[in-house]
C-alpha cells in the first residue's frame, strides 16, 4: 500500500469508527498530516475531554495517551506504538513522592505532565510547560516540590516571587543535551535571527535565548513576529508546523541533538494499523488510580485560568 492509499484508508476508518487522531508537535510530518489535532501537551490534554468521538488514536508517547484516557474514560484511547516512552517520566516514582510528603508535610507537589499516571495520582497538581508559571503562581502554598524536570523547575523558580520551589533531579534527555556554545555558533551562522528555546533546556542555554516558551508559545511568538528568520531550540518536529504556518519565514534548528527518537517511532503505517484495529496498544487505567490522577489534571486546568 502506498502512502497516499494509506492516507485515504485512514480517512475512511476515521469516519467509519468515529476516530480522532491526536498528534504532538514533535511527531513525524506524515503523521501530523493525517491528524485531526496537532499541538502541545496542554492543548491535546484539554481536547481529549472536549472532543466528540468514540476513539482517540494518540501519536505521541505513553504518558500523553494516559493523560487522554484519564480525562476521557468513556473513550477508547490507542497509543500507536507501545514502546514510545518518555525517559524523563521514569525519573520519578509515586513512592518517591509519598516518601517526600512524609518528611515535608508543608510542601505542595507539582508534577510535570511528562510523568506516569501513578505519579500524577500522588501529586497535588499537574502542569504543562505552557501553563506551569501561571499554575504555580496561583497555588495557595509557599513551598513547592517540582518533579521531575530540574531545568523547567529552576526556570519556573526564577519567574515567580514569594515561593520556595525546589526541583527533582530529572531532565529531558533531548533538550538537556543542548549547550551554550551551540547558541553562540548558530548566532554567528544566522546573524540577527532570534533564538527561541524550550524551558526544558539548561539554564546556560535559556540565558542566551531571546525567548523561552513551550512549543505552542514558540509557534505563537514566531508567527506573530515581524522577523523573517528564527533559531528554534526545541524538538525538530515543531519545524513542520512552523514552516506550514509561516511559509515566508526561515527556521533553523538550534542543535542536531534536538531529535526525540521515541516521538519519531510512530510512522504512517502505525497510524493505519491502529485505526484498522490491528496495531497499537489500548490504554487502560484502574478507576481509583484514574480518579486520583484526574484531580491533579483538573487542578491544572482550574489554576491555569485558560
Amino acid at each position: 500500500m502506498t502512502e497516499n492509499q494509506m492516507r485515504l484508508e485512514i480517512e475512511k476508518l476515521k469516519a467509519q469508527k468515529n476516530i480522532k487522531i491526536f498528534a504532538h508537535n514533535y511527531q513525524n510530518y506524515e503523521v501530523q498530516q493525517v491528524a485531526d489535532y496537532v499541538g502541545d501537551s496542554f492543548y491535546l490534554s484539554k481536547l481529549a475531554a472536549e472532543v466528540d468521538c468514540d476513539q482517540i488514536i494518540f501519536c505521541g508517547v505513553k504518558f500523553m495517551a494516559e493523560t487522554a484516557k484519564t480525562l476521557s474514560p468513556d473513550k477508547k484511547v490507542i497509543l500507536t506504538v507501545e514502546d514510545a516512552l518518555c525517559p524523563m517520566a521514569n525519573m520519578i516514582s509515586a513512592q518517591d513522592i509519598i516518601d517526600f510528603k512524609k518528611e515535608h508535610e508543608d510542601f505542595c507537589v507539582v508534577a510535570y505532565v511528562n510523568t506516569t499516571t501513578q505519579v500524577k495520582a500522588a501529586a497535588d497538581v499537574c502542569v504543562t510547560s505552557s501553563v506551569a508559571v501561571d499554575v504555580i503562581d496561583n497555588i495557595d502554598a509557599e513551598n513547592i516540590l517540582f518533579v521531575p524536570d530540574m531545568n523547567l523547575g529552576n526556570y519556573i523558580s526564577e519567574q515567580i516571587e514569594g515561593k520556595n520551589i525546589i526541583s527533582w533531579n530529572g531532565y529531558c534527555n533531548v533538550h538537556d543535551r543542548v549547550r551554550k556554545e551551540e547558541v553562540i555558533q548558530k548566532r554567528k551562522e544566522h546573524e540577527g535571527y532570534p533564538v527561541l528555546v524550550h524551558p526544558e533546556c539548561r539554564k546556560e542555554v535559556l540565558d542566551e535565548a531571546d525567548f523561552v516558551g513551550s512549543t505552542s508559545e514558540i509557534i505563537e511568538y514566531a508567527t506573530n513576529s515581524d522577523e523573517k528568520g528564527f533559531i528554534i531550540g526545541t524538538e525538530t518536529g515543531v519545524l513542520h508546523t512552523l514552516r506550514n504556518m509561516n511559509p515566508d519565514k526561515e527556521f533553523e534548528l538550534l542543535s542536531p541533538s534536538l531529535i526525540c527518537f521515541n516521538m519519531k517511532k510512530t510512522t504512517l503505517s502505525d497510524v493505519y494499523s491502529a485505526a484498522a484495529g490491528k496495531g497499537g496498544i489500548e490504554i487502560e487505567i484502574e478507576e481509583g488510580l484514574r480518579k486520583n490522577a484526574l484531580k491533579s489534571l483538573e487542578n491544572m486546568i482550574r489554576l491555569s485560568g485558560r
